[in-house]
C-alpha cells in the first residue's frame, strides 16, 4: 500500500471520532496564523477534514487545503457544503514537489514529521522555499520530544523548534515556538510543538 493509498483508506473507514488528531477548534493554529498576518493567502498542508479552513475563511483569509488523500478532502467539502467552493482543494503528495501558488502562510499542523526519509524533507523543504517568498511566514507543527513515536501505524519524527529550524535551514528565522496538549476524541493526551517562522 502506497502513501496515498494509506490515508485514504484511514479516512474511508473511520470516522472523525476515530481519528486521534482530530480538533473541535484548532486554537493553537490560529493563534500563530494570526500572530504572522492579518489577512492573506494561507495554505494548510495536510489539512484533511479540519475545520480550519472554514475557521480562516470566516476570518477572512483566502484558503488552499492540501492534503494526499482525496477521501479527505471528499469528506471536508462534503461537511461544508455550499461553503466549499470558497476553498481551493488540491490533492496532491506534498514530498512530490506538486505545482503550488505563492501563499503568505504556510501551515503544517502534523505532515513534516511523517517526513521520516531524507529525500522527503528535502522535497518539503525546496517546496516551502518556493512557495513562501521572502516575508511570509510557516507555521509548523508536529508531536515534541516528549510526543507519541507512532501514528496511524507509522514512524514520526519528533521535534523541538531548533531542530525545526536547523532542518528548514537559514532562508528561516525561527521567531516562536509554543507547545500544546492535544486531547485526542477519546481523551489521550498527546504533546505537540509548534514553532512559527519567517522568510527571510
Amino acid at each position: 500500500m502506497n502513501k496515498k493509498e494509506h490515508w485514504d483508506s484511514i479516512y474511508l473507514s473511520k470516522s472523525d471520532e476515530d481519528l486521534s488528531w482530530t480538533q473541535l477548534e484548532p486554537l493553537m493554529s490560529l493563534k500563530l496564523i494570526g500572530e504572522a498576518r492579518s489577512s492573506g493567502r494561507v495554505i494548510d498542508v495536510g489539512g484533511g477534514n479540519s475545520v480550519l479552513a472554514e475557521r480562516l475563511l470566516d476570518r477572512g483569509y483566502t484558503v488552499t487545503v492540501l492534503d494526499i488523500s482525496e477521501a479527505a478532502l471528499e469528506r471536508a467539502r462534503k461537511r461544508l457544503g455550499a461553503k466549499a467552493s470558497q476553498i481551493h482543494w488540491i490533492a496532491a503528495d506534498i514530498s512530490s514537489e506538486p505545482n503550488l501558488e505563492t501563499f503568505d502562510v504556510w501551515h503544517d499542523r502534523a505532515v513534516f514529521h511523517f517526513l521520516t526519509a531524507p529525500g522527503d524533507r528535502a522535497a518539503y523543504q525546496k517546496l516551502l522555499l518556493q512557495t513562501l517568498p521572502a516575508g511570509a511566514h510557516a507555521v509548523i507543527g508536529s508531536f515534541a520530544l516528549d510526543g507519541p513515536q507512532k501514528c496511524s501505524g507509522l514512524e514520526v519524527q519528533r521535534y523541538d523548534g531548533p531542530m525545526f529550524a536547523a532542518e528548514l535551514g537559514s532562508q528561516f528565522s525561527l521567531l516562536k515556538t509554543e507547545s500544546e496538549i492535544h486531547i485526542t476524541p477519546w481523551g489521550k493526551q498527546q504533546s505537540f510543538q509548534f514553532s512559527l517562522f519567517k522568510r527571510v
